[in-house]
């Protein structure tokens, strides 16, 4: 997280912003049988393995908080602080 209220993953030597169009394809990703390769393709990642190491670093209440939801949360103190958490390694 480099500003507040915007979240970023990092991918290898990518960032990667967590926006309305990302989260959307991240729920299709959870609740439908899309596979690493496809969700590589949508996000414009180069190959499943960034696509898997993406997911992993993704907090999982992200991937199931509606796209609405987010925008609001983006600019909220305590969510700009957990966001900022560093990474699990």
């Amino acid at each position: 997280m480099t500003e507040k209220g915007v979240y970023k993953v990092k991918v290898g030597e990518k960032e990667i912003e967590i926006d309305t169009h990302v989260l959307e394809v991240l729920q299709r990703y959870v609740h439908t049988e899309m596979s690493l390769e496809e969700l590589a393709a949508r996000l414009g990642l180069e190959s499943w393995e960034e696509a898997y190491e993406f997911v992993k670093n993704i907090p999982a209440w992200i991937l199931w908080i509606p796209s609405t939801l987010w925008k609001t949360m983006r600019g909220m103190e305590a969510v700009s602080k957990e966001v900022s958490r560093p990474s699990r390694k």
